[in-house]
């Protein structure tokens, strides 16, 4: 029972820190078609700004949940500013220029803090279950992406601007005849999804190691969550990040970490062979 109940927060953690992963990257990519190759980076400029930031004497809450999603979403602001914003509606030219900005920020991050792991440790210690133990933080963790998604919900769904926001996706053209800018839209909403992105790197920044490369061992997995989603962005991705972070902690602790990533990778296969356009492709497609 002990372990059942440790196997249970453990595929919650991981459930959790999927979806904060993925939740910038669903709504940059899910809601304004971008591509965003530099994704994994700026979840990793979020873990550095936290990590850099408690050594320093910051509180660790200060440094996850403020700094690091206000320093990565001013980088998207520049980002968007300077480079995205001149390439909506080209996949291809976005897709070539986020990857050589990928590129060029880890090779910054490599210059500034070079080619070694740091991390920060586990900000609340352990709790007992029986004979096995697992982190308090991991429980925060769960409810830190449960308290995301409703705030992303509340967003989107009841306010004007996030009224505003899902109209110019859909349809920029009437949005600009109504007198409003599309742009002005997609350059708020790219600077929160790569806020959220931030974010992500600040809360998980405890539970890995911190390197300028450590964007290229999540990006993947974040991208595959957000294709299989469908439609539906936030409820789509929440239902993905929920399957594939179920199958991959279950493989992962029965066999090795290995068995863990192939046993996803065969779920997103099969999801994708049957429901190709995603989990909420059905009846779920007018949802959020």
């Amino acid at each position: 029972m002990d372990y059942l109940i440790i196997l249970s927060v453990q595929t919650m953690s991981t459930i959790a820190a999927l979806f904060l992963l993925c939740a910038g990257l669903a709504i940059i990519f899910g809601m304004m078609k971008v591509i965003n190759f530099a994704h994994g980076e700026f979840f990793m400029m979020g873990a550095f700004v936290t990590v850099l930031s408690v050594n320093s004497g910051v509180n660790f809450w200060l440094a996850s949940l403020v700094l690091a999603p206000l320093a990565v979403g001013v980088l998207g602001l520049v980002i968007e500013w300077c480079v995205i914003r001149h390439l909506y509606g080209r996949m291809i030219d976005t897709m070539l220029a986020t990857w050589g900005l990928s590129l060029g920020l880890m090779g910054l991050a490599d210059a500034i803090f070079g080619n070694t792991v740091t991390g920060i440790s586990d900000p609340l210690g352990a709790v007992a279950i029986g004979r096995y133990s697992t982190s308090i933080y991991e429980l925060v963790l769960i409810g830190v992406a449960a308290a995301l998604f409703v705030l992303l919900f509340a967003l989107f769904k009841y306010t004007k601007w996030g009224l505003i926001a899902r109209a110019a996706m859909q349809n920029p053209h009437m949005t600009a005849a109504l007198g409003l800018e599309p742009r002005r839209v997609y350059s708020l909403t790219f600077v929160i999804g790569s806020a959220l992105t931030g974010l992500a790197g600040g809360v998980i920044a405890p539970l890995t190691s911190v390197t300028p490369v450590m964007g290229l061992d999540y990006i993947a997995n974040a991208f595959i969550t957000v294709i299989c989603a469908g439609p539906a962005v936030l409820l789509g991705t929440s239902l993905a990040a929920s399957l594939f972070g179920s199958v991959n902690n279950i493989f992962t602790f029965m066999y090795s970490s290995v068995f863990g990533q192939v046993a996803l990778l065969a779920t997103a296969i099969i999801l994708l062979r049957f429901s190709p356009k995603g989990l909420t492709a059905g009846k779920l497609k007018k949802a959020i």
